[in-house]
């Protein structure tokens, strides 16, 4: 990876070279997927053009959507059913891609074949189901990920070292904003209370990500915002706070659409996300001694970015390890008890 520093730079920082997993040349997982929406198409495709991993199987509900999608992003097998898919020999691991309500059932059943599994974020939808999952996992001894892409993309591991080599001092202030505007009368899956339906679940996850990755797994959970009666949440603000007093900031909603940015502010500088901080971006930093803005154009951009999590998992498979070392079962955990929390503490209208 390379990184440039913006012409108008006046700082001396050195930005380390990105630690993300390369695309090709490691390990490669044959792949099953249990789904067929938006997501697992770009999933599939990323993995295709990007990776030498490969989708081998898909399932869904009825053979004919299995059949069309694996036709359509060059998957050799289609099943009807997940159970069908997680009996396959040639799949390594799965790729759990359906609506949030269906991710742990799902995934147990990707863990009770012995297949390591990839979940779609949210992990999942309360502390008790991630709970039986995380145990379910770890009696198997497979590796579980939550598919917080987000993580793996290489601005966000050159951010972590910033962090950790101390570039901007002792982290005390993160700020994300994650907004899409939907047409809740529409119908579909956000307006849906039985798949998950709402802001929390879908977007506001990575911006309670983003302020957990700077700042540490919260302990105080303070939140505020709206809901419908049939529990699909429109809005939410939540202020976090961790053991040794760091406080970040998340906010999330479907009646608006923010530029989803995040800052990051220490006792020395801040980092300042220029673009759309779910995706592959770049970012700003700012110190006493000027400022200077990491990008790298070879870097994958828009949902292409789902490679980057792949290839990580299977360089994890590879190195026996049965937890992500950069977002853990217990950092996935953490990011589902605040989703958890904020969605009790809001306001029915």
């Amino acid at each position: 990876m390379t990184s440039s520093t913006a012409p108008s730079s006046s700082s001396s920082l050195t930005f380390p070279e990105s630690t993300a997993t390369p695309l090709r040349g490691g390990p490669a997982l044959r792949w099953g997927v249990i789904g067929t929406g938006e997501i697992a198409g770009d999933f599939t495709d990323a993995l295709h053009a990007h990776t030498d991993q490969r989708v081998v199987a898909v399932s869904s509900r009825t053979l004919d959507k299995a059949e069309r999608f694996a036709a359509s992003h060059g998957v050799a097998t289609a099943v009807e059913g997940q159970e069908a898919l997680v009996a396959l020999a040639e799949v390594d691991v799965v790729y759990v891609a359906t609506p949030h309500t269906s991710h742990v059932p799902d995934a147990l059943l990707a863990i009770g074949a012995g297949k390591h599994v990839l979940i779609e974020k949210p992990f999942a939808t309360t502390t008790e189901e991630a709970d039986r999952l995380i145990a379910a996992a770890r009696a198997a001894g497979v590796l579980a990920m939550e598919a917080m892409w987000t993580r793996y993309v290489p601005h966000s591991t050159v951010l972590a070292r910033l962090l950790a080599d101390g570039a901007i001092g002792d982290v005390r202030l993160a700020t994300a904003d994650v907004a899409w505007a939907n047409d809740l009368s529409s119908g579909g899956r956000m307006a849906d209370p039985s798949l998950g339906g709402g802001a929390l679940l879908d977007i506001g996850v990575y911006a309670v990500w983003f302020a957990q990755f700077a700042i540490g797994r919260p302990v105080d959970v303070r939140a505020t915002g709206t809901t419908r009666a049939d529990g699909v949440d429109l809005e939410a603000a939540i202020a976090l706070r961790t053991a040794e007093g760091r406080v970040g900031t998340a906010v999330t909603s479907l009646l608006t659409t923010s530029p989803g940015l995040g800052t990051i502010s220490g006792s020395t500088g801040t980092v300042r996300m220029l673009e759309h901080l779910v995706f592959p971006a770049s970012f700003e930093v700012s110190t006493a001694a000027g400022t200077a803005t990491w990008r790298d154009p070879s870097v994958l951009r828009g949902r292409d970015g789902l490679a980057y999590e792949a290839t990580a998992l299977a360089a994890f498979v590879a190195e026996g390890r049965t937890d992500s070392p950069l977002h853990s079962l217990d950092d996935a955990r953490s990011v589902t008890a605040v989703l958890e929390a904020t969605r009790a503490s809001l306001t029915v209208v």
